[in-house]
């Protein structure tokens, strides 16, 4: 049997991609097309007196204006439906800069553009809350919409202060970020009749298609949403967003397609953001530097209306063994939208912290960062007791140590130069769950011998068609056709929490095992076959064609096994279910990251010189999109470490420079070679195939160690992100 599953082959959509023949939501081609154009607030806090639209609508080819309060009653639903939704209810209340306020829809993009421009809000005007020094601080009771505990304790926080011989106690703090993914949101809703479809940039086709039935009180099989490719989500394509809800009510109301494409300016206010966060850290140990206690309080800001906490310390509850720990959250409401998830929320930013402080403990006990780790790595999940599904968090260490040339560091800071410049080591720890969700897959084999596979998931540029093609391609043995991207398919889960390969993958392996079952069990059947009465097991399958393991020369194929059954095609749909065993154990996937900067006496400048990232992430089912992800993962992870920030005008609580020009990301200069390794492994318990989470695992980490290396290289630790070169001179 040919062995694809974990073949680095190239992307299966790759050509259409470079060519620009992939199918994104706004190049879809529909007839009769109308243009939307969302207007919006420009002020941060107050009321709304009037919306005068009589200039707007005077516009040539301007068909329809619609503002909020002209807008039905929508059905408020939790998680999936955005909290911005709450936007376009008939609220006269301005709660944020960029709050929309109602669409309008021309026949041309130019003419909905101007018209949208003359659009003229009458508004009273109060001064807005921007600030975490301005908003009002509470701790919540929940937070990830009722799934985690606002404060997490266990054992004793004073007995624990009072058995460590050191105390690192520090303030960490991170910025506003944005996801800036390459293809704006963008949605085309038309409706036939009582039957809407959506054109979607979303991360999740059947979410998306539960949660706009349900706020829009229409059956869930009267809505079809459909999204072939995205550009990019990182979490702000996750949930329902007032735009979609906009501009299905749009499509309606004037009885044809209407077409909305998010300004990038837009997407700064339209699509959720990572929250700032200040994290006040306490980490105790004794002087063999075992820790004794951690504490980890996390502050970040949310809208007037909707609660999103960043988890901080998600990962800080299970990573390192310490019996006395408190993880406490605080929560400030400012005149913004509310955040959403952002690619490892929680852990990207938490781990910051805790990375950091751990490089800061190992300093002061004159410990090397690597063995402070190994003396506090914990067997089991300290959070739960549970054993680990399967851990290599060591193997990582191990490996990368070796790869980086860790044990030729000195430990002192600004030990090593090179001219103007002080080179820094510096290394960190990388989590993240690892969760899988029940999938369901379907198979069809066609008498003409093609193969199409189809389930509702989605490919968010991640190679998701690329892993399902090789896992139904080695099973079947014949070239597949793998459709997503419809609610029409069987059901998925969204992608998002890195588990669209823990979750799918394993749902089109057991479909096309139980397809390739059916076939062979057609073939022992028939007397015409010449495998009639063989045994099940002592076949196997290749190329198309089923044969004897013992005599390759007695074989059938697909396709004359179905004539013979006078079949055009074969189908069968499977479901998955999640292993009841799994529960008895914590899944997670973990890493490690070492970096190497170059930091400019006189000017500051920071240079990522070398990265090397060792991952333990299951079994790897294509090594080449793995590594992509990782890479992509390591560079973001120098963007948030260096670069990225989103700033406010605290007076007007307005977005400064949101565009592509103005937020620094890392460009190809920014970024070294970097050397990518997993750890091989399967992990029986998180799904049938062995994969764990990778996606959003490679930011963990980096910018805590970038901040450990700078540390290293100047002897100054920057505990506020980015870390700029004002920051260092």
């Amino acid at each position: 049997m040919n062995k694809i599953i974990g073949e680095p082959i190239d992307r299966v959509d790759g050509r259409l991609k470079v060519t620009g023949e992939a199918p994104y939501t706004a190049d879809v081609p529909i007839e009769n097309l109308t243009y939307g154009v969302i207007f919006a607030s420009a002020i941060a806090n107050g009321k709304i007196l009037q919306i005068d639209t009589s200039a707007a609508a005077a516009v040539p080819g301007v068909i329809d204006i619609i503002t909020y309060d002209q807008t039905p009653s929508l059905v408020k639903i939790p998680f999936f439906s955005s909290p911005e939704s709450q936007s376009i209810e008939k609220d006269d209340n301005i709660y944020y800069n960029g709050q929309h306020l109602g669409i309008v829809v021309a026949q041309t993009l130019e003419q909905a553009q101007t018209a949208a421009s003359l659009v003229k809000i009458i508004s009273e005007e109060a001064p807005p809350t921007m600030t975490l020094a301005q908003a009002e601080i509470f701790e919540p009771e929940t937070l990830y919409f009722g799934m985690m505990p606002g404060t997490i304790t266990r054992g004793d926080i004073e007995s624990g202060k009072a058995q460590a011989d050191i105390l690192v106690q520090q303030v960490y703090s991170t910025p506003m970020e944005h996801h800036n993914p390459l293809e704006p949101s963008a949605t085309i809703a038309m409706w036939e009749g009582d039957n809407l479809t959506l054109y979607e940039t979303t991360q999740g086709v059947s979410a998306t298609q539960r949660a706009i039935a349900s706020v829009l009180n229409i059956p869930q099989e009267n809505v079809r949403v459909i999204s072939k490719y995205l550009g990019g989500g990182f979490g702000c394509k996750a949930l329902l967003r007032s735009h979609t809800i906009l501009a299905a009510i749009a499509a309606k109301q004037v009885n044809r397609p209407v077409k909305v494409v998010l300004t990038r300016s837009q997407m700064y206010t339209s699509c959720g953001y990572r929250s700032q966060t200040q994290q006040h850290l306490t980490l105790g140990a004794t002087k063999s530097g075992k820790l004794t206690v951690i504490t980890h309080t996390g502050t970040s800001l949310t809208s007037l209306f909707g609660d999103f906490v960043e988890p901080v310390g998600a990962a800080t509850i299970m990573m390192y063994a310490c019996d006395n720990l408190e993880v406490k959250y605080r929560l400030g409401r400012i005149n913004a939208g509310t955040p959403t998830f952002m690619r490892g929320p929680g852990e990207a930013t938490g781990m910051f912290a805790l990375e950091s402080a751990m490089d800061e403990l190992a300093s002061a006990l004159n410990i090397d960062p690597i063995d402070l780790r190994l003396r506090n790595h914990a067997d089991v999940a300290p959070n739960t007791g549970l054993p680990w599904s399967s851990k290599s968090l060591k193997q990582c260490y191990q490996k990368g140590a070796e790869i980086f040339g860790w044990s030729q560091r000195n430990p002192i800071p600004r030990s090593l130069r090179e001219g103007n410049f002080f080179i820094g080591w510096g290394m960190a720890s990388a989590t993240f769950p690892s969760n899988s969700a029940s999938a369901s897959v379907k198979v069809e084999i066609f008498a003409t011998g093609e193969v199409k596979v189809q389930t509702g998931t989605q490919d968010i540029g991640t190679g998701t068609y690329t892993v399902m093609t090789q896992v139904a391609a080695e099973v079947l043995g014949l070239p597949v056709e793998f459709e997503l991207g419809d609610s029409h398919f069987p059901k998925a889960p969204i992608t998002g929490n890195s588990m669209t390969v823990g979750s799918v993958s394993p749902a089109v392996h057991q479909a096309a095992i139980a397809a390739r079952d059916k076939i062979i069990k057609m073939a022992i059947a028939d007397v015409d076959s010449p495998l009639y009465q063989s045994q099940a097991e002592d076949i196997t399958i290749e190329s198309g064609q089923i044969f004897l393991k013992q005599n390759p020369s007695q074989r059938d194929s697909y396709t004359d096994i179905l004539r013979r059954q006078g079949l055009e095609s074969l189908e069968v749909t499977e479901e998955t279910s999640l292993n009841p065993e799994s529960k008895k154990y914590a899944k997670h996937s973990f890493g490690a990251i070492f970096v190497e900067v170059a930091v400019d006496e006189l000017l500051g400048e920071i240079k990522i010189r070398r990265c090397v990232g060792v991952y333990d992430a299951g079994r790897i089912l294509n090594f080449k999109t793995a590594r992509s992800q990782v890479l992509g993962g390591i560079t973001w992870g120098i963007g948030m470490a260096l670069m990225e920030k989103t700033v406010m005008d605290a007076n007007q609580g307005r977005i400064v420079g949101a565009n592509l020009s103005d937020y620094l990301i890392p460009v190809h200069a920014d970024i070294p070679n970097m050397e990518v390794q997993f750890i091989e492994e399967q992990d029986a318990y998180v799904n049938a195939l062995g994969t764990k989470s990778l996606g959003e695992l490679p930011i963990v980490g980096v910018a805590a160690a970038i901040s450990n290396a700078v540390y290293h290289a100047t002897g100054k630790r920057i505990r506020d992100l980015p870390i700029t070169p004002d920051k260092l001179l």
